[in-house]
């Protein structure tokens, strides 16, 4: 079994900043793929930053410059470091990590953490 660990959200004025960390914990071979996604209310789901098992960091084009993904590879943590933040920012975050497990594949998110930006 995977678990998810999500913390770092609340309440900042604009202009402010937060830090989102997400360990993952459990039965884990490799990880694939680790990072955060937002969901805003009448939006879907999107992408704020992932890191690949390649290297790879992508980050959304809106967050770009302001957010900072790093990763812990041997805590399987990611941090995300939120800075300048917008009241466009704010959503609900959700982890996810992807990978293999000693049983199978898997693809988990994270119950999710609200963050709130006032202007």
């Amino acid at each position: 079994q995977v678990q998810l660990v999500e913390s770092g959200g609340g309440l900042v004025q604009a202009g402010g900043s937060l830090r989102l960390s997400c360990a993952a914990s459990g039965t884990i071979v490799s990880i694939n793929a680790m990072g955060w996604y937002r969901q805003a209310p009448g939006k879907q789901r999107e992408l704020v930053a992932a890191v690949t098992s390649g290297g790879t960091t992508n980050y959304a084009d809106s967050v770009m410059g302001r957010f900072t993904l790093s990763r812990v590879n041997a805590k399987n943590t990611v941090n995300l470091q939120m800075n300048s933040l917008k009241p466009d920012d704010t959503a609900v975050y959700y982890c996810n990590v992807r990978g293999v497990s000693t049983s199978s594949g898997f693809d988990y998110w994270g119950q999710g953490t609200q963050v709130t930006v006032s202007s």
